[in-house]
């Protein structure tokens, strides 16, 4: 299960074989943002609090173009192997 935090390998799309850590999941969408994967820009208005301009920010992907890395994960795999 991919949960916040927890480092990922992209399978699919444009950033192919790159690794990052899980920043926000979207579970009714099934979607993540993963930390440096997927930038995207955004024209962003010019407020009272905020200037305006052209921002470079992660944007969600889905969930199947991710696989889980971490390093439980790899702990519990041998575990399993070891018992068949």
């Amino acid at each position: 299960m991919i949960k916040k935090g927890i480092k990922v390998r992209v399978l699919a799309g444009k950033d192919k074989k790159k690794e990052g850590e899980v920043i926000e999941i979207d579970r009714p969408n099934n979607r993540v943002k993963v930390q440096g994967i997927n930038i995207v820009k955004k024209h962003v208005k010019t407020t009272k609090e905020k200037k305006g301009g052209i921002i470079s920010k992660e944007n969600f992907m889905h969930i199947s173009n991710l696989a889980i890395i971490s390093e439980k994960t790899k702990t519990k795999n041998k575990k399993t192997e070891a018992k068949k």
